[in-house]
């Protein structure tokens, strides 16, 4: 036990090395974007010394490893500065627009990861035949296009010619959750097609690795039908890698929504993100840059964990 927990440690360690490091990028890459904060923001009418002043007010004259250490500390406390554009606090902008990108994230995760397992079983059980053909074909062939084309496929099919759904994705907090899921059913469509090949492939290849065991063929001897083998002894015993892939996929939902928010014009993260970076509202760009990065690295670091507790060999390799 205290070889898990020391494993655990250490992963958690180098992922706090990683956000730092992380962090250090998105503030020089905010740093490295051509033109003057001040200038941009305050227009070009503004006089040297309102443009001067307003600098001193963005601490812009101060050295930028002074600025980067406030910045860090500030963001740690749970301050992130005021945006730029209305002058309310960034935290209050992020706190909705995240809970929003984490409701699509978890809308589109409760479609795709039961078809992709359900599909992943029934490939692994029809293996080389014309159906594991079919699902295989079709579900690399989402994956293969970029998810705005899938949106813009799925807008036009559902949006304007069967007008079943909305084509914009806009919500509010008072709006029922029911209408909610009807308002963002496209947009998870969309993460849907893109997130279940990679899934659902994954769990087909772990359920065949487990097949060939020695267990395995010893139940196909019992006479044990084959469909019960795979569901009560080979997918539990292939728990970890579709943990793994599961989870990694997560965090991809999590932090890749932005093109399809884009798309739909749905009011979460990544679209703040991509409005912030045209207005350049550094602070709202610095802030929902690294808690995407964070997101990512926690999703990814939960994957790691639970992959290892659910495989007693892996957590055994690792010391």
């Amino acid at each position: 036990m205290k070889n898990v927990i020391w494993h655990i440690l250490k992963r958690i360690g180098a992922s706090l090395a990683t956000i730092f490091v992380i962090s250090v990028i998105i503030f020089i890459g905010v740093e490295l974007l051509p033109g003057d904060v001040a200038d941009t923001v305050l227009g070009q009418s503004a006089t040297p010394e309102t443009v001067e002043a307003f600098r001193r007010e963005l601490k812009l004259d101060l050295p930028p490893h002074i600025r980067y250490v406030t910045w860090l500390k500030n963001f740690v406390q749970g301050d992130f500065g005021n945006s730029l554009a209305n002058k309310r606090p960034v935290a209050e902008l992020i706190s909705w627009r995240f809970s929003n990108t984490l409701f699509l994230a978890a809308t589109t995760a409760l479609i795709a990861v039961p078809l992709a397992i359900l599909l992943g079983i029934l490939a692994a059980f029809y293996r080389n035949t014309l159906y594991d053909k079919v699902i295989s074909t079709t579900t690399l062939s989402f994956i293969s296009f970029p998810e705005f084309f899938v949106a813009y496929i799925l807008i036009a099919l559902f949006s304007v010619k069967m007008e079943l759904f909305p084509s914009i994705a806009m919500i509010d907090p008072h709006m029922g959750l029911g209408r909610k899921f009807y308002t963002i059913l496209l947009p998870a469509l969309t993460l849907t097609c893109v997130v279940t090949a990679h899934m659902m492939r994954q769990t087909r290849a772990a359920i065949i690795n487990v097949l060939a065991s020695a267990y395995i063929e010893m139940a196909e001897i019992k006479g044990i039908r084959r469909l019960r083998i795979i569901i009560h002894h080979a997918f539990p015993n292939s728990l970890s890698p579709v943990i793994n892939v599961v989870a990694v996929n997560l965090a991809y939902l999590v932090v890749g929504v932005v093109i399809v928010e884009v798309v739909f014009v749905y009011p979460g993260l990544g679209q703040l993100l991509v409005d912030s970076v045209a207005k350049r509202d550094l602070p709202v760009v610095q802030a929902s840059g690294l808690i995407f990065s964070i997101t990512y690295i926690g999703l990814n670091l939960l994957a790691d964990v639970l992959s290892m507790l659910s495989n007693p060999k892996l957590r055994q390799s690792q010391f």
